[in-house]
């Protein structure tokens, strides 16, 4: 097949002849001159088409304007044998955006009278420590709780696994109410006191009360590998992701079911406006998000994504414009830019294709010869540069943290300092060499640049955390 890609299928208000149409502009950056839903479209259409191309994007798109579908397609493969086509009907692991589901459901409960979200958890008799008794389901939805983490690196934790932590932990992170930390022990005891208060599995809970009133008819909890329309995560090389289980009560889904619920949501169709809002907000951490995700009240705009493995979905939900778009993949890539380009599409702003990703370029090479790596990085910022993104510093920061994770060290630390060369002040990446530099034990260079980081603007305060952890280690 021509160019090796194949491109597939659903378009609504679409024609082939807009397919045909291509963004010529040598910086490939066009601002939208026609405000009609079908030029949208076209315009969107030649994004996706361009982004596939380059390798950015592999999986659905589905944007509604006024709960009327503007454009809808599937790009690439179901997996990585790369022989079956999604379509709108494949589903997917849309990682965080699941938690939702917990959430919403804790709010039936309270609408219903059988709980209230100032309830402590001790409550519920789940066999907890003492510190259960001063934390509230409130902090639990908020990620305000403070509770052990049942996460630690790559370790895979299930639901035996994360009672054994929780239970066998005498210790806060902090007093409830007083922090916030993002992790899924709090989501693993919503979901158990959600079965403590129905008598019912979570899954039967969300499948009764959720699925099938929404008409969700394809979604499925934690479907197994030949499921049918069951998609697997790859990664650029092809290689499948692995099968590992986790805690329980993820719920797959394909692109329509997941607009169902964004509808329903919006509509006030299973929980009041007041029940949705105070998930929307988070009262203990107002730039991090809650349950359902960030809100951004200027915009009036909610975000939320979900990364597991190499599946990353995300929507963004424009309460204001009444637009949502909805991008889901198995084949972790710019889902997150392209989410928010095609809503500058949406609004008549200008926008600009994502150039071919240098992380995807030499990321292969780094694996097993980083030197290697780093001369076809610059061949080809002297011969393509052009044609890939040199000036999003996010690409090397993302691949020095893949070859960190992986037990690559130094090899983590050679792209952090081509980064920090690349792009002398920005202070992200002086961080992100800081933490290398920590893993290898090589603290004076740790230091030296968490410092760099703090002059040039500093990182929320990670940086002075850092220095003040290697300072208590050190002894210095």
């Amino acid at each position: 097949m021509k160019n090796r890609f194949l491109l597939l299928l659903t378009t609504v208000l679409f024609t082939n002849t807009h397919s045909a149409q291509a963004l010529h502009n040598s910086k490939e950056t066009k601002k939208i001159h026609q405000n009609s839903t079908e030029q949208k479209a076209v315009d969107i259409n030649s994004l996706m088409t361009k982004s596939y191309e380059r390798g950015l994007f592999n999986g659905n798109v589905l944007v509604v304007k006024n709960n009327t579908i503007v454009y809808q397609k599937s790009f690439g493969f179901t997996d990585e044998t790369r022989q079956t086509p999604l379509n709108n009907k494949s589903i997917f692991n849309i990682g965080s955006i699941a938690k939702e589901f917990n959430a919403v459901a804790i709010m039936i409960l309270v609408e219903r009278g059988l709980l209230t979200l100032d309830d402590p958890i001790s409550k519920f008799d789940l066999g907890l420590p003492k510190w259960s008794e001063k934390v509230t389901i409130r902090h639990l939805i908020n990620y305000a709780s403070g509770i052990p983490r049942i996460e630690s690196g790559l370790t895979i934790i299930n639901d035996e696994g994360a009672w054994n932590i929780l239970r066998n932990n005498d210790t806060l992170l902090f007093e409830p109410g007083t922090g916030y930390r993002y992790d899924n022990g709090n989501v693993f005891l919503q979901r158990r006191i959600i079965e403590k208060v129905t008598g019912m599995s979570f899954q039967q809970f969300v499948i009764k009360n959720i699925v099938k009133p929404l008409k969700m008819t394809h979604s499925v909890f934690e479907p197994e590998l030949g499921y049918k329309n069951r998609t697997s995560c790859y990664d650029m090389d092809n290689v499948r992701c692995p099968e590992l289980k986790f805690i329980s009560g993820w719920l797959w889904v394909d692109i329509n079911d997941l607009y169902k619920w964004i509808e329903a949501m919006n509509s006030s169709r299973l929980i009041s406006k007041e029940s949705f809002q105070t998930l929307l907000n988070n009262p203990y951490a107002k730039d991090e998000g809650g349950s359902l995700g960030r809100y951004f009240e200027k915009e009036d705009l909610q975000r939320h994504n979900g990364v597991s493995y190499k599946f990353e979905s995300i929507f963004l939900n424009d309460f204001k414009n009444n637009i949502t778009i909805i991008l889901l993949s198995n084949n972790l890539n710019r889902v997150w830019d392209l989410g928010h380009i095609i809503h500058n599409v949406m609004l008549g702003k200008e926008y600009e294709i994502p150039k071919k990703s240098i992380e995807q370029a030499i990321r292969k090479e780094s694996l097993y010869d980083v030197n290697k790596a780093i001369k076809t990085y610059y061949l080809l910022k002297e011969n393509s540069k052009n044609e890939y993104s040199f000036e999003n510093s996010g690409e090397l920061n993302k691949l020095g943290y893949e070859l960190l994770r992986l037990g690559k060290t130094n090899e983590s630390i050679t792209i952090f300092k081509l980064a920090t060369h690349e792009f002398p002040k920005d202070a992200n990446l002086f961080d992100s060499l800081g933490e290398a530099y920590f893993t290898n034990k090589q603290y004076d260079l740790a230091l030296e640049n968490y410092k760099k980081a703090i002059s040039l603007g500093g990182t929320n305060g990670n940086a002075e955390k850092m220095i003040e952890k290697i300072e208590k280690e050190t002894g210095k």
